[in-house]
């Protein structure tokens, strides 16, 4: 990640949007400095330059004002994110360092920004927020990534869930310590809980295949990841070897008795 620091909306030519931005940046700076008892109305509209009725005309209240402060700052985290997957795959980073790299991004955002990211982590901030949508496609990226390479355990989606949900908790985890805990108490925790995620959706390298059907789930897990983009067959057939992968996953044999009552 670029930066820690909370981000601040850049102006624009509509004289309109350029209020609501600028209100925006005054509510996220006083959320970055002082905290969240500090975004009040009054103080936004004195940093902001605007009348106080002008907030209410474009947030509603303080809580629309804070959700669009959480937004804003979803959007630019998501696109940072992004752009390093991006960056990752075209040098070459292994798979599994990028992922570790996210993790301790979204680690070092969580405690400079400690505030803002206890207001992005409502759940009901996160519902619908195209911010948040971009953030988990940066994350399945990716984890899509480890899969082609071998070293995905779990199928992709539970993977997102485990190591989205993880780094969200360790981040609050520690921001609940922020009084007590010294920095490499903190630097302790945030490595041990990535061991713990990592030994439930990372393959080790050196791992030996510890059954005979180890081999083909992993093999199948990778296939599985890369599915969407098997040009060479239609949707319908891609659909169809994702089911079949999701089989040899789960280590079902579900196709045995359809076939048998087919015969």
């Amino acid at each position: 990640m670029s930066s820690t620091s909370a981000p601040v909306p850049a102006p624009d030519a509509d004289p309109r949007r350029n209020v609501r931005e600028r209100i925006v940046a005054a509510a996220a700076e006083l959320l970055h400095e002082d905290g969240a008892d500090a975004v009040t109305t009054r103080a936004v509209a004195v940093r902001a330059g605007v009348q106080a009725p002008t907030i209410y005309r474009l947030f509603g209240d303080k809580d629309g004002l804070l959700d669009a402060v959480a937004e804003h700052a979803m959007t630019v985290f998501a696109a940072e994110k992004a752009a390093l997957v991006a960056d990752g795959a075209a040098e070459g980073t292994d798979p599994v360092a990028a992922l570790r790299s996210g993790w301790d991004a979204t680690i070092a955002f969580g405690l400079a920004n400690p505030d803002l990211f206890v207001i992005m982590s409502d759940p009901r901030r996160g519902r619908g927020s195209p911010a948040v949508a971009a953030g988990l496609r940066a994350l399945e990226e990716r984890l899509r990534r480890v899969a082609a390479v071998g070293r995905l355990l779990v199928r992709e989606a539970d993977a997102v869930r485990l190591v989205h949900a993880a780094g969200t908790g360790t981040v609050l985890a520690i921001l609940e310590e922020a009084g007590e805990a010294e920095d490499d108490r903190r630097s302790d925790l945030a490595d041990r809980a990535w061991a713990a995620v990592a030994s439930q959706v990372l393959v080790a390298e050196d791992d030996v295949p510890a059954g005979p059907d180890r081999a083909l789930r992993t093999a199948a897990l990778t296939l599985r990841a890369g599915v969407d983009g098997l040009d060479a067959l239609s949707p319908a057939e891609r659909a169809v070897l994702a089911e079949w992968l999701d089989r040899v996953v789960d280590g079902t044999d579900g196709g045995a008795d359809a076939s048998d009552g087919g015969a």
